[in-house]
């Protein structure tokens, strides 16, 4: 084998275990935000129902 191609090869297959857990550390910070961000969502959206159904309510009284 190619010396150059000798040193590039250990150069890259010492790095490896460091790519492959950025890319894990990676992958796991957006599924956290994911989950994070669709529970937030889902408060969300059962709040903004009942703001709806009070002031449904307090419109129908008024009239």
């Amino acid at each position: 084998m190619d010396p150059i191609l000798a040193e590039i090869y250990s150069t890259v297959f010492q790095a490896a275990p460091y790519v492959i857990g950025a890319y894990v550390l990676m992958w796991l910070v957006l599924a956290v935000f994911v989950v994070i961000s669709v529970n937030g969502l889902k408060r969300t959206e059962k709040q903004l129902a009942a703001l709806e159904e009070a002031v449904n309510e307090l419109a129908g009284k008024q009239q």
